[in-house]
């Protein structure tokens, strides 16, 4: 029985990844399925209600509009050209812009697959496109959690290391919770986002990691 445990035990240890990835995945085509199935789920009520009654306010509403856009093309592009221009590593730099052109492209492709209309009752800006999943929140989750995945693997210093990895976390959340928020997104939307962008990640450090990453360090070598 102790053997069966530990045989358990390191099974997920070592394939803990892809174990995320399947269950992110699982979830992403639960909510896609219900999305299709009907426009507005329970969840999606929930989700907006809360916020609207522990947020909402003349104070938070600028915040939430700056947050926003740190989600936004704009800010994205500009951060990869500044990564390009700045970063020694250049493979590196390289993978941030690639990794921002994949994330996009995907979630249009999924957006024009699923096209559900955006919520319109509490919209406090204006939005065009489809609404699921929410581009804001996957393409953050894809930008933002590689620089983690950057981070944890090449910043020696633990204690700027879990600063900025709290930072950008944050970072991440806030963003999803401001589409809701400002009304241009249903919960589902940006759960669903995070969730593809997680399995996403996934494969995409594994083979960045393999094919990119570990070969610039045996040249360097």
């Amino acid at each position: 029985m102790e053997q069966k445990t530990e045989k358990i035990k390191n099974f997920v240890k070592n394939n803990s990844k892809w174990l995320l990835l399947f269950v992110c995945l699982i979830i992403f085509l639960a909510i896609a399925e219900d999305v299709f199935e009907r426009e507005i789920m329970t969840g999606d009520m929930i989700g907006y209600h809360i916020i609207s009654t522990y947020l909402i306010s003349d104070f938070v509403t600028p915040i939430a509009k700056l947050i926003t856009r740190l989600g936004g093309a704009i800010v994205l592009i500009s951060l990869s050209i500044i990564f390009l221009i700045v970063i020694k590593n250049k493979k590196m730099a390289l993978s941030i812009t690639i990794n921002l052109g994949i994330i996009t492209i995907l979630n249009l492709l999924l957006k024009n697959i699923v096209q559900r209309p955006r919520p319109t009752e509490y919209r406090m800006i204006s939005e065009t496109g489809y609404s699921f999943p929410s581009g804001h929140s996957m393409v953050s989750m894809a930008f933002y959690g590689y620089l983690i995945y950057l981070t944890y693997k090449n910043i020696k210093n633990v204690k700027l290391k879990w600063c900025l990895i709290t930072i950008l976390s944050i970072l991440i959340i806030s963003i999803g919770t401001s589409r809701i928020y400002l009304g241009v997104h249903y919960t589902s939307d940006v759960i669903a986002g995070f969730m593809i962008s997680i399995s996403y990640l996934v494969i995409y450090t594994s083979i960045v990691k393999k094919f990119l990453l570990e070969r610039e360090k045996k040249n360097e070598k």
